[in-house]
């Protein structure tokens, strides 16, 4: 829907990918109780951090999805960058249990002119998110068709 209102009224749509960098070692060091207080917590800075128009939405187990609208490329930049500095400098406690985070961001927008699906925009995005975690994590990207051939190697490897 956002796809086709954006190539209706020429604007612009962004999916933004993350995924919390080296989670498994929250849940192996801890408890899966307090993994999921951290998922939520993070949660809860992805909406304070949205608008009311975009779309925030957990995707997988540590994976958030958020779709911006009718943001220029430099807002999107800022805004990863934010939200990547933001969970970086919290730190989450819950009792005796306390931990620090980064997140590994991909992004990727569909402009008017762009001929391709919603489908299409989370893979691009989603190969951008694989690449800022190749690259070292804690980076937000944005998708380059490179990626692909990248991310393809990496998998085959």
């Amino acid at each position: 829907f956002e796809i086709e209102r954006a190539k209706r009224f020429s604007r612009t749509v962004t999916v933004v990918m993350l995924d919390m960098d080296r989670f498994k070692s929250v849940n192996d060091g801890y408890d899966h109780l307090f993994g999921s207080y951290v998922i939520s917590e993070v949660g809860k800075i992805i909406r304070n951090m949205t608008r009311a128009v975009d779309i925030p939405a957990r995707y997988g187990g540590d994976e958030f999805l958020i779709v911006l609208s009718e943001i220029p490329l430099s807002g999107v930049e800022a805004f990863c960058e934010r939200l990547r500095k933001k969970v970086e400098e919290t730190t989450f406690t819950q009792g005796m249990d306390s931990i620090r985070l980064t997140l590994s961001i991909g992004y990727a927008t569909l402009t008017a002119a762009d001929n391709f699906s919603a489908k299409e925009l989370v893979r691009r995005a989603d190969m951008a998110l694989y690449e800022a975690k190749r690259q070292g994590r804690n980076l937000a990207l944005e998708y380059q068709p490179e990626y692909d051939r990248l991310n393809k190697i990496k998998k085959a490897a």
